[in-house]
């Protein structure tokens, strides 16, 4: 499986520069970073939590967690968990279970994005399988999915 083909039309149609390359299999953020030398400050993963009911999409690096306290104080929402795997999987059909990319509307899904990722120059990221990620400017990935920022590592809780 190579990324899926969405995400491809998207960044070429938007003329984005990015770099595709496969890595051994790694099934964590931290593992793939690892795998595909990149600095886990600088891979960003993507944690779907169910916020009020509604389905929104926190990139966070792969070195940090969601504090869904700090989560919910910047959305202003009631309530907010981790979604399971079982609820959101049937919304990247085109994915490997747990590697979809960054990309939230591609799928319909509002984008939060920690403060954190925003300074780096570059990220990378999971990009539908196991096996493969994507690595592009930051400023690229704002401008094209135009994320909603918290403040300063406001939904970054202690790294792990």
């Amino acid at each position: 499986m190579s990324i899926p083909d969405r995400l491809s039309r998207f960044l070429e149609e938007r003329k984005i520069p990015y770099q595709a390359s496969a890595h051994p299999e790694a099934f964590t953020a931290q593992q793939s970073a690892q795998a595909a030398h990149v600095p886990g400050r600088s891979f960003a993963k993507a944690v779907m939590i169910n916020a009020d009911g509604k389905f929104w999409m926190a990139v966070v690096p792969a070195t940090g967690r969601v504090d869904l306290a700090r989560l919910r104080a910047c959305l202003g929402i009631r309530k907010a968990r981790l979604a399971s795997e079982a609820e959101f999987s049937p919304l990247f059909a085109d994915c490997d279970l747990g590697a979809m990319p960054i990309f939230g509307s591609l799928y319909g899904i509002p984008v939060l994005v920690s403060h954190e990722l925003t300074e780096n120059e570059e990220i990378a990221f999971t990009a539908g399988t196991h096996r493969e990620i994507v690595r592009l400017r930051v400023s690229d990935y704002l401008a094209a999915e135009q994320p909603r920022v918290c403040g300063r590592e406001a939904i970054l809780a202690t790294a792990t």
